[in-house]
């Protein structure tokens, strides 16, 4: 069979043979790939600076997708940290980390929206207690994940959501899709704390020094300090690590956490996945799709600058 195929992780993968998956457990099911997104998380596995990459080489990127089961349902699912990834023409999953989808279900859809949807809906489904009402401020909404994460945080019922990003055009937009302010991340940085300072959680993909000059202008204008603030680390778009002020911590009720894969467990995962394929099915988010031909996979690794969430098909 056909797959994209990283040989060494300082080039993006190319489409050659591959040898087929075999099943060898009762959980598992050989499927035909329909649909696997092209997520940062993808990128970050092929190049190896992911922190789960075990090094290991040759592997088939992509760690979730749209399959056609054996007996012809169509199952979104999940993989574990494997070499042998989605964007081939065949993968093995394990059908407890998966889930049939809804009739009429766009699988082009589901594979494009379900892993930026999930960032921020485990973020504040298991990672938090998140109450509607609350004010939410989007640190990165202007990248695909999120986007989305404006939207999510609206439809679990956010009060208010401020969007804050460096891309004007983008940042425009979010209007349209829940925002009820936006800020454009520039030098002056550090003067979004005082347009988020009564906010009660922060969904974060920036991190970096982004994050620390925010959290810091946060802590200076907060309205009533013993307010809670919780920080959600999901990204690192703008630096590994951040330069945390004592001061935020120390004057502030904050509370710092992450969430990604290991801080949220697996069986949490697949708790979602249900109801995360009904509400991307039902048509309540807007994503920018674009479909690729898996033969092409490697032109579309060269794509990091587009509004689309690119979807590669076998």
């Amino acid at each position: 069979m056909h797959a994209a195929v990283v040989s060494t992780f300082d080039r993006p993968p190319a489409y050659r043979e591959f040898p087929r998956p075999t099943a060898r457990t009762p959980d598992e099911l050989v499927v035909d790939v329909i649909a696997s997104g092209l997520h940062p998380r993808v990128r970050s596995q092929t190049d190896g600076s992911h922190y789960t990459s075990s090094g290991e080489l040759p592997l088939v990127p992509g760690i979730d997708g749209v399959g056609r089961a054996p007996d012809g349902t169509l199952r979104y699912f999940v993989l574990p940290d494997t070499t042998m990834g989605a964007m081939a023409e065949q993968t093995v999953i394990d059908q407890r980390r998966s889930v049939a989808l809804p009739d009429g279900a766009d699988p082009i859809l589901v594979a494009a929206a379900m892993n930026p949807v999930m960032s921020s809906w485990l973020a504040l489904r298991q990672r938090i207690d998140f109450e509607p009402g609350q004010a939410v401020l989007v640190l990165g909404a202007t990248g695909s994940a999120g986007r989305m994460a404006v939207q999510v945080a609206k439809r679990l019922g956010a009060g208010h959501v401020i969007a804050a990003g460096r891309d004007a055009r983008r940042l425009s937009a979010l209007g349209d899709l829940g925002a009820d302010a936006s800020f454009q991340i520039g030098a002056a940085v550090s003067d979004l704390g005082q347009a988020a300072r009564d906010v009660d959680v922060v969904i974060d993909y920036l991190w970096g020094p982004v994050t620390a000059d925010v959290m810091a202008g946060i802590a200076r204008n907060r309205l009533d300090p013993g307010k809670p603030l919780t920080w959600i680390e999901i990204g690192a778009v703008a630096g590994a690590s951040a330069q945390i002020p004592s001061a935020a911590l120390r004057g502030v009720r904050l509370q710092i956490v992450g969430s990604g894969q290991g801080s949220v467990p697996t069986r949490d995962i697949v708790a979602e996945l249900p109801t995360l394929a009904t509400e991307i099915t039902s048509g309540g988010y807007t994503l920018d799709v674009r479909a690729v031909p898996l033969a092409d996979v490697e032109a579309a690794w060269s794509e990091t600058d587009t509004d689309d969430r690119i979807v590669v098909t076998p």
